[in-house]
C-alpha cells in the first residue's frame, strides 16, 4: 500500500498560524472613562518600535504589545485610528 504523500503542517507553521489568530482578537475596554480598543500584537506582528505613551520608553522590535485607540471618539473612527498608540501590555494593565 503507498504512502499518504499529503503534507503535514510544521509545528512552527502551526504556531505562526495561531499566533495571528490570536492577535488578531480586538477587545474593548473601559478605563478613565472611555472606551477604548485594544488589539494585541505578537511579537511575530512587532516589526517596528515605538514610544509606550505609559512609560514614555521604547517598544522594541519583537516585543508582544497592544495596540490601544479610542472606541467613541467624537471625531469619527478615521480620527481615533490615526491616533492609536503601542503600548506594553503592562503599562496598558496599570495605566
Amino acid at each position: 500500500m503507498p504512502r499518504s504523500r499529503k503534507r503535514r503542517p510544521s509545528r512552527d507553521r502551526a504556531d505562526a498560524s495561531l499566533d495571528r489568530l490570536i492577535a488578531g482578537w480586538k477587545r474593548t475596554e473601559v478605563k478613565r472613562g472611555a472606551e477604548w480598543t485594544v488589539q494585541p500584537l505578537s511579537a511575530a506582528q512587532a516589526r517596528k518600535a515605538y514610544i509606550c505613551p505609559g512609560c514614555g520608553r521604547t517598544v522594541e522590535v519583537g516585543v508582544a504589545h497592544l495596540v490601544v485607540w479610542r472606541a467613541d471618539g467624537v471625531l469619527g473612527e478615521a480620527a481615533d485610528l490615526a491616533a492609536r498608540r503601542h503600548w506594553h501590555t503592562h503599562c496598558w494593565r496599570i495605566a
